[in-house]
Formats: structure tokens, C-alpha cells, sequence
């Protein structure tokens, strides 16, 4: 559902990148805390945190690769904002699929540069809203269990596709570039979607109950099923116990000792990385030459409704990386595969590099007034 530049007018793209600023900014604020809460209770390290964020942003645009057919001549994608949500919370969500759109945009000319706000705010705002918002309801309301959290994510992921479509259907109306009954094209952008959403919610089902099967822990949709940890007494602590025949009333008792709480053991999250990596660099290096080639539900509905008259000629579309395709390597199959690495690598490390900075930051906001508070004087 990449909006590509000249779909929609000039003073509308200009109001949705102001949108979708306010959104990254208001996501960096509220992503400080979801990174510096550590996952489910805290118990993730924070340290740990924010790698496993730039991992989401990295599989979700490997992903986003592996187009499947949805019905004749149209194929569909991962849009990423229920996964994310669900997997690294809704701030921080919004920023790793707005990571991934930027990737696409700078060096796959995929989605227009001026149309850049109109896809945040699209792809990565909306989807995550309203995912993250049907998600919480049916947890509230389903039993508490990992597979309700499953069964959650599927129709969040499901419902949030089609979300997106009415969102572009809700801007084309107000700044679209041709003159198409604004009907025709709700109808059809809402009846293709709704059929990529059930795509959308078996990859995200599937992808957040494999996380929770291994280390629901890190599952930040599914924090609530950790209960906190209760050290259970005994009827007798806290009771003196009875004098023996030499001692005297007088004598006090000696206190109980506590036992120590027992250490949570701190598990790594190296292994679960590895695997999330592997599966992002095999989608994206291997699967994505036998993706679908038919246009996605945009692109379909765009030529035969007649939206892509205007479509202006992409910024980088010299990029060496344009159409996810590396130039000057003839066979398709390598120059595919080694763009879909490259995209993973860079993906990766911007996400990764974001979420640093914020957790740092956070870290040190906290650390600041204990350092500035003035020591007690002392009284004589």
C-alpha cells in the first residue's frame, strides 16, 4: 500500500507529514518508556530491549517482501503495525514500521518521498491504532491465556488492514489527483484489503505465537499473563517460639530470620535474536524471489480506477538499490536476494541505533535527579 508521489495533492501530503510528525514525536516520547520498562513486568533488562525493537523493524521489512497472490492479477503484503505493536508495544511500533518505510523509500524508491507522511501516517500510524486498540479489548474480554493472546493478534492484524484503506481512501477524497468517484474507490481499496488482511493475520498470529511459545516474556502485548512473583510464609514465621524449661520470661526470643527472596534467573535473549535475524535474512534473501509479482491492492486498484495518471517519477528512482534490485548483477535471483540482505542490514542498524538513543536518553532522565538532589544538611 505504498503511496507513490503525485497520488495525492500537494497541500494534503504537507498535512499528513505534519500528522505523521506529531506522531514519530509523540512515538519517541512514549517508545522511552516501553523500551525502559523491559518487556513483561520488567523483567526483560532494558539493555536488552531496544535490539530486539530494531529486529522488529528488520523482519518487518523482510516480510513486506514476500507479496502474495490475494485474488486474480493482485497479490498483497505485511503491513507491520499489528506485529509490531503487539510484539514491542504501540509507540514503539509506530517508529519501527516508520523505520522501515523510510528504508524503502531512500533506497528501494518504494513509496514517494513527498508522499512520505501520507504512508506513516497510513501504514504505520493507523495500523498500529487501531490494531493495538482491538487487541486490548479481546484481551480484556477472552480468557487469560496465550492463545487468546493469538487468537487477539489475528483479528487485530486483520481489522487493521482494512483500517488503512479507508485511511487512504479518506485522503484521496480529500487531495486525490484525478477525478474517480471517491465510492468506486472505497469499495474497492476496502474489498481488496479486507482479503490482504487475513494474510496480514496469519503471518502476524503466527509470528507472535511462535514468540510466545519460546519467551513470552518479550511479547510486550502479552505482559499481563506474568504474574508477580509471592513468597509464601509459613503460620509459624513472625511467632516466638516457646521457652525452653531453663529460660526465663524475662528472656526475649529471638527474631525469625527471613528467608531470602530467590533471584529471578536473567535469560538471554541472544538466541531468540539469532532466530528472528535468520528468519528476516531468509525471507528477505531467499523467499523474496518467489514472491508474487502482481501488483499489490494499491497498485491494482490504481490502474484499473485510474488513480496513477499522475504519478510522478520516483526521487531515487536511480537508487542502485531501486526495486529492491541491484544493478549492474544480471541475474535476477543474486541481485534480488543481496538487495533484500543489504535492506535487512540497514534496517537493522537504524532501528537498532534509534532505539539506543531513546532507551539512553530515558536511562539518563532517570538517573538525573538522583544526581541533582542536594545531600541533607546536617543538624547539630
Amino acid at each position: 500500500m505504498h503511496v507513490p508521489d503525485g497520488f495525492i495533492n500537494a497541500p494534503v501530503s504537507a498535512a499528513a507529514g505534519v500528522v505523521a510528525a506529531a506522531a514519530v514525536a509523540v512515538s519517541l516520547r512514549g517508545a522511552r518508556r516501553e523500551l525502559a520498562g523491559g518487556g513483561t513486568g520488567g523483567g526483560t533488562g532494558a539493555d536488552r530491549t531496544a535490539p530486539l525493537a530494531g529486529l522488529v523493524a528488520a523482519f518487518i521489512f523482510a516480510v513486506q517482501m514476500l507479496n502474495f497472490p490475494v485474488a486474480a492479477g493482485t497479490s498483497g503484503h505485511l503491513l507491520g503495525g499489528a506485529l509490531a505493536a503487539i510484539l514491542v508495544g504501540p509507540y514503539t511500533g509506530v517508529l519501527c514500521v516508520s523505520v522501515v518505510l523510510l528504508m524503502q523509500g531512500v533506497l528501494f524508491a518504494d513509496g514517494g518521498l513527498t508522499a512520505l507522511g501520507i504512508n506513516i501516517s497510513d501504514m504505520a500510524l493507523t495500523t498500529t491504532v487501531v490494531a493495538y486498540g482491538v487487541f486490548r479489548l479481546l484481551v480484556k474480554v477472552l480468557p487469560r491465556s496465550r492463545r487468546s493472546i493469538t487468537v487477539a493478534s489475528f483479528a487485530a492484524a486483520l481489522l487493521s488492514v482494512p483500517a488503512a484503506a479507508v485511511c487512504f481512501t479518506a485522503l484521496y477524497a480529500l487531495g486525490g489527483t484525478t477525478d474517480v468517484p471517491i465510492g468506486k474507490v472505497f469499495t474497492a481499496m476496502v474489498g481488496v484489503h479486507v482479503l490482504i488482511g487475513i494474510g496480514e493475520a496469519v503471518i502476524t498470529a503466527l509470528t507472535v505465537g511462535a514468540v510466545i511459545a519460546v519467551r513470552p516474556d518479550l511479547v510486550y502485548g502479552a505482559r499481563d499473563l506474568a504474574r508477580p512473583l509471592q513468597l509464601r510464609t509459613s503460620p509459624l514465621a513472625g511467632t516466638a517460639p516457646a521457652a525452653a524449661p531453663d529460660q526465663t520470661a524475662e528472656e526475649p526470643a529471638p527474631a525469625p530470620i527471613p528467608a531470602p527472596a530467590p533471584a529471578t534467573p536473567r535469560r538471554s535473549t541472544r538466541p531468540l535474536w539469532l532466530a528472528g535475524l535468520a528468519a528476516a535474512l531468509l525471507c528477505a534473501g531467499g523467499l523474496s524471489y518467489y514472491a508474487s509479482s502482481s501488483p499489490d491492492g494499491l497498485e491494482k486498484v490504481a490502474h484499473d480506477k485510474g488513480l496513477d495518471t499522475k504519478t510522478e517519477a520516483h526521487a531515487t528512482a536511480d537508487s542502485p538499490l531501486a526495486d529492491y534490485s541491484v544493478k549492474d548483477i544480471a541475474n535476477p535471483r543474486l541481485a534480488g536476494g543481496l538487495a533484500g540482505v543489504i535492506g535487512v542490514a540497514a534496517t537493522l542498524a537504524v532501528g537498532t541505533g534509534v532505539f539506543v538513543v531513546l532507551r539512553r536518553r530515558k536511562a539518563a532522565a532517570d538517573a538525573a535527579p538522583a544526581v541533582a538532589a542536594p545531600a541533607p544538611a546536617e543538624q547539630d
